[in-house]
């Protein structure tokens, strides 16, 4: 099933029934979409099970909204803009519990095929997005990993495009200064 299957409006079950809500098939979006969106929560908040939740949870959003959706086209960019906003309620309530409990969480473990899969350069680039600022993190998952562009990114973040360049821009020369000293590239 494509994308575009997946974004189109449940037609009425029969002519003579009262028409069915519109909406997005939100059956199909979850079969089409589910692992770009986990993939995109766990970039932002960097644990698998918390990104399935967040993707589980703005599904479930996306269905108790899908009859008053006035534009079904537009449910894909609400499941995203839903993965991000969870996600960053995942990283307050994180940021909140540590300050509170006092205690650092800890890290976490790698499967015993990370290491292979993923080389040194990977390790540190990763490491190098999660240390940049919220919304240059952001803008950069949306950009570079989601291929959005700079007005689905707005309209995602709900920020302007301007701001969103700005982040980019921001984002991509503490990156390239970030791994250049990292990966001993020179001065």
């Amino acid at each position: 099933m494509t994308a575009e299957e997946g974004l189109r409006a449940v037609p009425a079950a029969s002519a003579g029934a009262s028409p069915a809500p519109s909406g997005p098939d939100v059956d199909a979006l979850y079969q089409a979409h589910w692992r770009y969106l986990v993939r995109l929560a766990t970039l932002m908040v960097d644990d698998v099970a918390s990104a399935e939740d967040v993707v589980q949870d703005a599904f479930v959003a996306l269905h108790r909204r899908s009859a008053s959706l006035r534009d079904p086209d537009a449910a894909l960019g609400y499941l995203r803009t839903s993965v991000v906003n969870l996600s960053r309620s995942v990283l307050r309530r994180r940021q909140t519990a540590r300050k509170h409990l006092k205690v650092a969480e800890p890290e976490a473990t790698a499967g015993a095929d990370h290491d292979v899969l993923l080389r040194d350069e990977h390790r540190a680039a990763l490491e190098a997005v999660r240390r940049l600022p919220r919304h240059q993190r952001e803008v950069l998952i949306l950009r570079y990993w989601s291929g959005l562009s700079e007005r689905e990114i707005a309209d995602t973040l709900g920020i302007s495009a301007g701001a969103v360049k700005s982040a980019a821009s921001r984002g991509m020369a503490t990156l390239h200064t970030t791994l250049r000293t990292t990966l001993g590239g020179g001065s």
